[in-house]
């Protein structure tokens, strides 16, 4: 008999997790309480929570992280996800009441896929398994999602009283990468690289996760953004990482890899703008060539450098191709975002909040002239 089989009797945190987790969370009035906190957290999260912690080599601190987790949210399912692990990272997690799976093929963005993919939940948590992150934002941020209701809650990370939680250079590379993103998306982004997030089930369901390793953040920031979900983000403690704790970014390398997304992306969401800049710079460019073989026909009556002739004309040809190649897949991304819209339009917002019905005397919504509440 398969091993989730809810008849089978058995206990332990992943047979709960998979009960819990199985059916559809009941619909509850929690407007009305005006409660905040991890028990209103909790009460109003007749929604089930999951968090997903990934993990690398992180056995100084994931006992921490889990523990945390479950002091803030009461109720919050922790999932993590070892990838590769070659210390003692799996067995810290399974004693602080994590449910641990694990992830063979190398990478944040691949544990995230995975997870993704994998959990079924109406809210879930991604944080870092470094203990770099204060787990006691988690109440806030979750109830944040729910009352807003909002699909992304970004946890932007204010330094501790030391100011040396960021590596050297990682703070400044952090405020370019906003910017690029920023200037290409048209839209302000705070702290695209935080590992501290919330997501309701809609924003993860449509969530197409392509990024393998450490750029998975930006991809997580640009699909919030080319969707316009509902956003917002939520201050968050950053510190150190604990004694014995090592960094696994790769400052350059990961820095490059992150840049190389944002260029492709930019090819992928902006294509009238990527492919109408390198037409445009065609077409200048064989002006600038063809002027003076003009002024030279009309002087002398006859064209003597035909090779710069046809560099202008290639130049020309290659300027109306890709501002065509430009329009062309503006039309498929559009297509694109309306299918990833749709895909998002089939699941609720978070239960939680859901308006609570009229009380009596209320005028009642009308469906087809509107809520005239």
């Amino acid at each position: 008999m398969d091993s989730t089989d809810f008849r089978t009797g058995e206990s332990g945190p992943e047979a709960v997790a998979q009960r819990n987790h199985a059916g559809p969370s009941p619909v509850r009035d929690v407007h009305s309480t005006g409660e905040s906190g991890p028990e209103a957290v909790a009460q109003r999260n007749e929604l089930r929570v999951a968090a997903v912690v990934p993990c690398h080599n992180e056995e100084a601190s994931v006992a921490k992280v889990v523990s945390d987790l479950k002091a803030a949210v009461p109720g919050i399912v922790v999932y993590v996800y070892d990838n590769l692990s070659t210390d003692a990272t799996v067995e810290k997690a399974r004693a602080a009441g994590a449910i641990v799976r694990r992830e063979l093929a190398k990478g944040k963005g691949n544990v995230v896929r995975r997870a993704f993919a994998d959990i079924e939940a109406d809210v879930y948590l991604m944080i870092d398994g470094d203990d770099t992150y204060e787990a006691s934002a988690a109440p806030e941020m979750i109830e944040t999602l729910v009352s807003g209701p909002f699909d992304h809650v970004l946890g932007v990370r204010r330094q501790d009283a030391s100011g040396s939680a960021y590596r050297a250079g990682h703070e400044t590379g952090n405020k370019v990468l906003n910017g690029v993103v920023g200037k290409v998306f048209g839209e302000n982004v705070e702290d695209m690289l935080s590992g501290f997030r919330v997501f309701s089930r809609r924003f993860v369901k449509s969530f197409p996760a392509v990024s393998r390793e450490f750029e998975i953040e930006t991809e997580l920031t640009v699909h919030s953004l080319h969707l316009r979900v509902p956003r917002t983000a939520v201050p968050v403690g950053f510190r150190d990482r604990p004694a014995g704790s090592e960094s696994k970014l790769r400052t350059y390398h990961d820095g490059f890899k992150i840049l190389a997304l944002i260029f492709g992306l930019a090819r992928h969401e902006r294509p009238v703008a990527f492919y109408g800049l390198f037409g445009t710079l065609s077409w200048i460019i064989s002006v600038v060539l063809t002027i003076p073989i003009i002024a030279e026909y009309y002087d002398s009556h006859t064209v003597p450098r035909f090779p710069t002739l046809f560099l202008a004309f290639t130049l020309l040809l290659i300027g109306v191709l890709a501002w065509t190649a430009g329009l062309i897949l503006d039309g498929i991304r559009r297509s694109r975002h309306e299918a990833a819209r749709l895909i998002y339009l089939r699941y609720a917002a978070p239960v939680a909040a859901i308006d609570p019905a009229p009380a009596a005397g209320e005028p009642q919504p009308d469906p087809v002239a509107g809520d005239i509440r």
